[in-house]
């Protein structure tokens, strides 16, 4: 018993190691393949190691929650990784003397995993096994079947590689040769599934990163400060400064680098409506504004050439424990330390795209990014472009930093879009819609990358679908199997 929670430790870290910032991707594979050889004999035993495997992988992957919440951090690991122990335990108990244990496992891991993709608080879909492939050359499914199609490959290749192990010598060819057929066929249908297309016009963007130091929170940060950073970083674009002798089309600031009681009166609008008027071009302004003593706002505002404001769009998808606590008044009755968010976000509802330089772009505010839907939910308004303005300055490290890149590369595949990632203090970068990342800053550095992008049009599968057929259909045939396993299963 304790030698195969040992292998479920490790099998879980080989995973962690495929994620960001170590990024080995095919150690994913590795380590559930080593996860699936085992075989616990109870329902005890069988929770125990699937628990411990997604807390080995989950416990590191999650190790940016720390700065947020330490309790919240290990309430959520032990949590989520016992989706994983419920799995196995479903997994095992249907598949003990079952032929489809390669297919039940999968199924019911990625079940677990789009459970807590939405569950609770809005769910937290970071650490995942799609996130770990974003490099891998299978990413480009995620045209067709989003985050929880490529999940399931990812399980499903591991857990056929478990297989090898335990056929006959005479098939093990054959199955091996068939894994091989898989994994050869995805990037290709990656490739030929439809991904939208160039409109024939093309937006020159500066991206300003105004620097600074890292693992800062708010309250204990001057927020002129900030603003200074960027104004100055912003000074440095001129005409030739930009990607082509093109005149800059659209200028973005990162999330809440303005923090003001009301940014229409703000001394910090004229300055940016100044910026905006030497450039002639629009800029996209990150901003937070109070509302009373309970609640702020954080919201993406357009700043015109005439400094008149345009369209704004106000965060939906909150940080739960960053911008919100959940049961605020629970905790504070047992006296948990909730002073460190001593105000909840007020959660926007408008259509998560904004209007500028003459284009409609989908916007996603940092965590947003980490959601396919929210995402999608602009492109299905018509965006061209896709923007994702986000502030990790509040992180040591850079594990949250780096599997945001990685969202935002499967974002970039999912849309068929550009997107362009702007922080404070890193990372800032241009993704194109082939999941290419481009002008990467460093963590702390003052910069402005520019690029001229495409704009695009037309829609992916998933764009269209969506993960609820995917949910539906692995339900289905989890069930059927369930079914089939207990009629097959000798008394």
């Amino acid at each position: 018993m304790k030698k195969q929670n040992l292998v479920a430790v490790v099998a879980g870290l080989l995973v962690a190691f495929s994620l960001p910032p170590w990024g080995w991707w095919p150690l994913a594979y590795v380590g559930i393949a080593l996860f699936a050889t085992c075989k616990p004999n109870s329902k005890r035993a069988r929770f125990i190691f699937g628990t411990l495997f997604a807390l080995a992988w989950l416990a590191p992957g999650m190790g940016w929650m720390w700065f947020l919440t330490a309790p919240g951090y290990v309430i959520a690991a032990l949590l989520f990784s016992a989706l994983h122990g419920i799995a196995a335990m479903i997994t095992g108990a249907v598949t003990d003397q079952h032929k489809h244990r390669s297919i039940v496992g999968p199924l019911a891991h990625t079940l677990a995993e789009a459970l807590r993709f939405s569950f609770p608080f809005g769910g937290v879909p970071l650490a995942t096994l799609a996130i770990s492939q974003a490099a891998s050359p299978i990413a480009t499914i995620v045209r067709i079947g989003g985050p929880l199609l490529l999940t399931y490959i990812v399980l499903q290749i591991g857990f056929l590689l478990a297989r090898l192990r335990d056929t006959e010598m005479p098939k093990r060819s054959v199955h091996a040769a068939l894994i091989a057929v898989v994994v050869a066929t995805l990037p290709l249908a990656g490739s030929i599934a439809p991904h939208g297309n160039d409109i024939g016009r093309s937006l020159n963007v500066a991206a300003v990163q105004g620097g600074g130091p890292q693992g800062t929170l708010a309250i204990n940060t001057n927020s002129r400060d900030v603003v200074n950073r960027h104004l100055d970083a912003t000074e440095i674009i001129t005409g030739e400064s930009a990607a082509t002798d093109n005149q800059l089309d659209l200028v973005i600031w990162p999330e809440n680098v303005i923090d003001v009681s009301s940014f229409s009166s703000s001394i910090e609008r004229t300055e940016v409506a100044a910026q905006a008027a030497r450039l002639n071009a629009p800029f996209l302004v990150g901003i937070t504004e109070d509302l009373d003593n309970k609640y702020f706002t954080n919201a993406q505002v357009v700043v015109n050439t005439d400094g008149s404001l345009g369209d704004r769009y106000d965060k939906v998808r909150r940080v739960p424990f960053g911008e919100f606590v959940p049961m605020r008044g629970l905790l504070e009755a047992v006296g948990a330390p909730v002073d460190r968010i001593p105000r909840d976000a007020k959660a926007g509802n408008d259509t998560a795209i904004l209007r500028a330089a003459d284009t409609t772009i989908a916007v996603v505010i940092s965590w947003e990014v980490f959601f396919s839907g929210r995402a999608n939910e602009g492109i299905e308004q018509g965006a061209t472009l896709l923007v994702n303005p986000t502030n990790g300055s509040s992180y040591t490290g850079t594990i949250l930093q780096t599997q945001q890149i990685a969202s935002s590369r499967l974002r970039a595949l999912e849309t068929g879009r550009w997107l362009v990632q702007v922080s404070p203090t890193g990372f800032s970068a241009f993704i194109s819609p082939s999941g290419q990342v481009f002008d990467r800053t460093g963590v702390s550095e003052q910069r402005v990358i520019t690029r001229e992008v495409q704009l695009r049009s037309g829609r992916t599968i998933y764009s269209y679908l969506g993960d609820l057929p995917f949910i539906l259909i692995m339900i289905t045939s989890l069930i059927a199997l369930v079914i089939t396993g207990r009629r097959t299963t000798p008394a």
